[in-house]
């Protein structure tokens, strides 16, 4: 990461008990240290966060190709047999919402007694 040696570590502690003195340097260091653990922890997980989101593109991608589950299984045949089903999929939130825009009595008046 960094290039630097025990002579620098050295010399900035020097400086840092100089400057601020030995009653606050614990304090600063602690504060240091607190700042360079939360820094990592966003580092890591913006890190963590991009790796997950270009892993989803690119199954969306493979997703969304028409050759992708043929060359996936190995056969033509199964790239017809996805389509359809991806159709379905589409269709599927579309026939929700169908009933929610219904009257509300409608659903009363297909209600039918059992019959005896």
């Amino acid at each position: 990461m960094l290039d630097i040696g025990f002579s620098e570590i050295l010399l900035t502690s020097a400086i840092a008990l100089v400057v601020l003195g030995p009653e606050r340097l614990p304090k600063v260091a602690r504060q240091v240290g607190n700042w360079m653990g939360r820094a990592r922890a966003m580092a890591r997980q913006l890190s963590e966060q991009l790796d997950r989101e270009v892993s989803a593109d690119e199954l969306m991608k493979q997703r969304t190709r028409p050759g992708a589950p043929a060359a996936a299984a190995g056969s033509a045949g199964s790239a017809e047999t996805t389509a359809p089903a991806a159709a379905a999929e589409t269709a599927a939130p579309a026939a929700d919402a169908a009933p929610s825009a219904r009257h509300p009595t409608d659903a009363a008046n297909s209600i039918k007694p059992p019959n005896e």
